[in-house]
Formats: C-alpha cells, sequence, structure tokens
C-alpha cells in the first residue's frame, strides 16, 4: 500500500481510512477565504456499503489500496462458502458468504466480480453483474383489470431472490434486473 496526496485524489480510487476501505466517489477542492484549503469528497465503503463524506486538508498522505476487477464463475455453494472459478486458470476460489454482496442474485453459472487487493492477494468481496437476467420461479398470476393502474406484485427468481414485478409477468419468464436496487427493468422476449 502507498501513500498518496489528497492534491493525486481521482474518482474511483481506493484508499483506507480507520482499518476500512472507500471508493472515491466524488471530491471538491475547496480554498475558503479564512483558513488553508481542503479537500472535500464523498466516499463509499468498498466492502460494506457506508456511505461517508469527509474532509482532508490539502496536500495530507492517505493510504491507497491498489485493487483489481476480476470476472469469475460461480460453481457452487458450500455451507457459507461460495466457490468460484477464474475464466482463464480455470482456478477455484471459496469465498465467505459475509464478503458476497448481493448474495440472492448469485445463481450458478453466472459470471460475477471478484474485487482482489493486489498487493496481498486478499479478496475484498464479489457481487453480482449490476445488470442480469433472470426466470421467474414463483409469483401468483395477474388479475385480469388489475393491469389500468400497473401495479406490482412479488415474485421469486430462480437464484432466491425476491423483487416486485409488473402484473403482467408469468411464472416462467425471463426478466431484466437491476442487482444494484433489486428492481425490475423489462421483460425479456426470445427471438
Amino acid at each position: 500500500m502507498a501513500k498518496v496526496s489528497t492534491s493525486n485524489f481521482r474518482t474511483g480510487m481506493v484508499i483506507k481510512i480507520d482499518n476500512e476501505l472507500y471508493s472515491v466517489v466524488d471530491y471538491q477542492h475547496v480554498k475558503p477565504g479564512k483558513g488553508g484549503a481542503f479537500l472535500r469528497t464523498k466516499l463509499k465503503g468498498v466492502v460494506s456499503d457506508k456511505n461517508i463524506e469527509k474532509k482532508f486538508r490539502s496536500g495530507e498522505d492517505v493510504e491507497e489500496v491498489r485493487v483489481e476487477h476480476q470476472p469469475y464463475q460461480f460453481l457452487y455453494r458450500d455451507g457459507n462458502l461460495y466457490y468460484f472459478m477464474h475464466q482463464e486458470t480455470y482456478e477455484q476460489i471459496p469465498v465467505e458468504e459475509e464478503n458476497i454482496n448481493k448474495a440472492e442474485f448469485i445463481a450458478e453459472g453466472q459470471v460475477c466480480t471478484l474485487v482482489v487487493d493486489v498487493d496481498n492477494e486478499k479478496i475484498l468481496y464479489a457481487h453480482p453483474p449490476d445488470q442480469l437476467i433472470a426466470k421467474v420461479a414463483d409469483t401468483r398470476p395477474g388479475l385480469k383489470g388489475d393491469t389500468a393502474q400497473g401495479g406490482s406484485k412479488p415474485a421469486t427468481l430462480e437464484s432466491g431472490a425476491t423483487i416486485q414485478v409488473p402484473l403482467f409477468i408469468d411464472e416462467g419468464e425471463e426478466i431484466k434486473v437491476d442487482t444494484r436496487t433489486s428492481e425490475y427493468i423489462e421483460r425479456v422476449t426470445s427471438n
């Protein structure tokens, strides 16, 4: 881990504060009329989804953590371990359940992203793609006449996640889902 000056901050950079990793979402250099210049930042937790705002003195050194986002295919789950396989080397890596973001959207055979600390080869966390196509495993049928107001109903996906879908969606249909917000995007039609 290298020390980096706040004057070298950039969006997406990962820094370590109080033994927690944060990604720089936004930053702004501020030069008040009185006092020294400072940097106002918005940070998002890398492992946790905690968002914070923090001020740094101009020129202050912070610890930068180099991370890589690598594609791995999810193979299976054994207890609280999720097993992923590297796409090129076929190396299998176990990841503990507490290091999986949005685990309810991860299904067998799906390509997920593993975030790895480059310096010590430690897997920080894994997450499914931001948008994915999933099959509806269970939902109650929409009643005729209910669609006038565009209501919604709960639907369980094959991965086990439950989301709200429009009333016209039936069991067995494929839909596109935003895993970041757990929201329905659209119905997928096969050609």
